[in-house]
């Protein structure tokens, strides 16, 4: 089934967002793009009845390590992660070891993913050089050398001079910026969110506000540019409500949220389990209500994991010096549809758009949506499976995730990319 370039996936309920779908149809796959059922002829019919069928899931906050740290994940196993979540595409951040602020670097992802990944691997480059925030990287070569986006992910440019320069030189190569905002000096040496829980457990707290004033910075410079800048993992009620505004007024501003923030708090940490640690940090309980609420209201269009990958002896050590991040491919899917579908807090439609046209809109993108003619990146999920998160079967090479055990509702059980089934649990 894997191998043939022409069949028909038919009783699958089809929603796709960017056209206002959602019914029971059948979808025809030829020579890897999606085609009209009625022009693909002769061709094997395979049975979704009671699966939900999807435009591809899009994750574009990924960590995939490599070049550098390929104990903790490589461009291997994080897109065989990533296909086991139901995502058919990827963006792969810059922060790996040496940045990749070049061309060189570039090309060498986009060469290991054609050798190595099961799905679409897109670059992200550096907007500073070697991301120490001090020299702008050359934007239009990475441009050149295949970026989807630029971005210091895990770190943020402190110079409000070079920001504004990094934004402008975005805006002449048609590139959209994906900023961490956060104010080195206001979270310096901070561990968790600062408020009832730090004070309680006596950790160093991570100001709300050194997150706030980053964005309120971007969108100030969004809108003197007039470009695209979006927001990495939202965290906080107030970075919600500058959003919120700012697309009021029209600013080219978008933003994203983890499943982590949307189904965790700052309350899970008083068991001191390194794999709570994150960066922002888990914040409270209103703040968490807050993320939703932006989720049903548009004013957050895109759910990305964060995927960040660290080993066992990394997570291993007192709270204070484990390294912030978790792994989050294999776990998004299952965490969002019960959390924020089988709630009732979002529609099936909404919940998937965040997934979908929402990523790819911001990326500039020509995915996310089952168009004909389309290539053929289709995610087929059982939204009402019952199941335990279990980590020891996940395909990362890491295993830091705070929902290990966590019992779910909903999973991807198929994923294909070109028309080719790269991950698939219906049959053998």
């Amino acid at each position: 089934m894997t191998e043939k370039s022409s069949y028909i996936l038919t009783g699958a309920r089809v929603v796709d967002p960017s056209r206002g779908i959602d019914e029971i149809m059948d979808i025809g796959i030829e020579n890897g793009k999606i085609a009209n059922p009625s022009e693909v002829k002769g061709s094997e019919k395979i049975d979704l009845s009671g699966l939900v069928l999807a435009p591809g899931f899009i994750d574009m906050h990924v960590h995939l390590r490599q070049p550098g740290n390929t104990a903790s994940e490589t461009i291997r196993t994080g897109t065989m992660a990533a296909a086991a979540g139901g995502f058919t595409a990827v963006v792969a951040m810059p922060n790996t070891n040496p940045p990749a602020d070049n061309a060189g670097s570039i090309e060498y992802i986009r060469r290991q993913s054609v050798l190595e990944a099961v799905v679409k691997v897109h670059p992200c480059g550096s907007m500073t050089k070697g991301q120490q925030g001090q020299e702008m990287s050359g934007i239009g070569t990475l441009k050149r050398a295949g970026v989807v986006a630029i971005s210091d992910d895990g770190k943020c440019i402190q110079n409000h001079e070079i920001m504004l320069h990094v934004v402008e030189y975005s805006k002449s190569f048609n590139i959209p910026i994906l900023d961490h905002c956060e104010d080195d000096i206001l979270a310096s040496h901070g561990v968790m969110h600062e408020g009832y829980w730090s004070t309680l457990l006596g950790m160093k707290g991570i100001s709300p506000a050194s997150e706030e004033l980053m964005i309120a910075r971007d969108i100030i410079l969004a809108r003197m540019v007039e470009w695209k800048i979006h927001i990495q993992h939202l965290s906080s009620r107030n970075s919600v409500e500058l959003i919120r505004n700012a697309r009021k007024e029209g600013i080219m501003v978008t933003a994203e949220v983890t499943p982590h923030h949307i189904a965790l708090t700052d309350e899970n940490i008083k068991h001191f389990d390194t794999n709570y640690k994150m960066n922002p940090p888990l914040r409270s309980e209103e703040d968490r209500k807050a993320l939703i609420k932006g989720l049903k209201d548009g004013t957050i269009t895109v759910i990305a994991s964060d995927h960040a990958p660290h080993t066992e002896t990394e997570k291993l050590v007192e709270f204070d010096y484990a390294p912030f991040g978790i792994i989050g491919l294999e776990t998004s899917v299952p965490v969002c549809f019960t959390e924020l579908y089988h709630s009732g807090d979002l529609s099936l439609s909404e919940l998937i758009s965040k997934y979908t046209i929402g990523p790819a809109r911001v990326l500039g993108l020509d995915s996310g949506t089952l168009e004909e003619g389309k290539d053929a990146d289709i995610t087929i999920l059982d939204i009402d499976i019952e199941h335990n998160i279990d980590a020891s079967n996940f395909y990362s090479k890491s295993r830091n995730t705070p929902f290990d055990g966590l019992k779910v509702k909903g999973k991807a059980v198929a994923t294909i990319v070109n028309g080719k089934f790269v991950f698939n649990t219906l049959m053998g």
